[in-house]
């Protein structure tokens, strides 16, 4: 892909990431500002709640990925900060009324004891009274009942056709490695095939609302982003920070 501009860790976050609409009614309900979005991405969600009118701070590990963030807010005329960081180790110097970590985020820290520091990290971040939501997904859900193999994630660029396919799941003891073929199909045609993996921890929901109980949270009921075509439901852990 050398014969274009497009960066490829943006690229294949918005193929893979940027079309998912499904939770934008549950994170709007949780809204409070100032709002921290934790993997924030190229700004899915937090672009979208800026533009409601939301203070709103994005935080990533990929400095690619908020410079495209960056970018698109200058274009859309609102205005989301952003900070480079690990989910499990930053540190802003200031406080939110709510933190999110959408679309699985907190299955990206790597077991026990790197979920323990995000809590740690996010707790410090909070106002007393603050919360914290975390979706969490189970990738086998509904898999037993979807005989036929899913569709791709497509996204066009400048002529170029990018396109992202899951083609395996692999149960380990604590974790879903997810395999995905993506393919590149240049203006002239001209096609290429690379692989995709993605980590998930295996967490639910129970698991996390009890790791975040003595570190300082109060538990709250949860909330559920529904299931679609495409894409698996969500349980979002919901918790107060005491």
């Amino acid at each position: 892909m050398s014969s274009h501009t497009l960066d490829e860790t943006v690229i294949w976050h918005d193929v893979e990431c940027a079309s998912y609409t499904t939770d934008f009614e549950l994170w709007d309900s949780l809204a409070a500002d100032p709002l921290l979005d934790i993997g924030c991405g190229t700004g899915r969600v937090a672009l979208r709640l800026a533009a409601r009118g939301h203070d709103v701070t994005g935080l990533d590990a990929e400095p690619a990925l908020l410079g495209a963030l960056s970018a698109r807010a200058r274009e859309r005329g609102v205005r989301v900060p952003t900070a480079v960081g690990d989910a499990r180790s930053f540190d802003l110097g200031r406080t939110f009324a709510v933190v999110i970590a959408p679309m699985q985020v907190a299955q990206l820290m790597g077991g026990v004891a790197g979920r323990a520091r995000m809590l740690r990290s996010v707790r410090r971040h909070l106002e007393p009274g603050g919360l914290f939501a975390a979706a969490l997904a189970d990738p086998f859900e509904g898999v037993e009942d979807d005989p036929l193999p899913p569709l791709p994630d497509v996204r066009e660029e400048e002529g170029w056709v990018f396109s992202s396919m899951p083609v395996r799941l692999i149960l380990e003891d604590d974790a879903t490695v997810i395999e995905r073929l993506r393919q590149t199909v240049s203006p002239e045609g001209d096609l290429t095939e690379s692989a995709g993996v993605i980590r998930l921890d295996d967490v639910p929901a129970d698991m996390l609302e009890s790791e975040a109980q003595v570190l300082g949270f109060r538990v709250l009921p949860r909330r559920h982003i529904p299931e679609t075509d495409r894409y698996v439901g969500s349980t979002v852990v919901v918790l107060e920070a005491v």
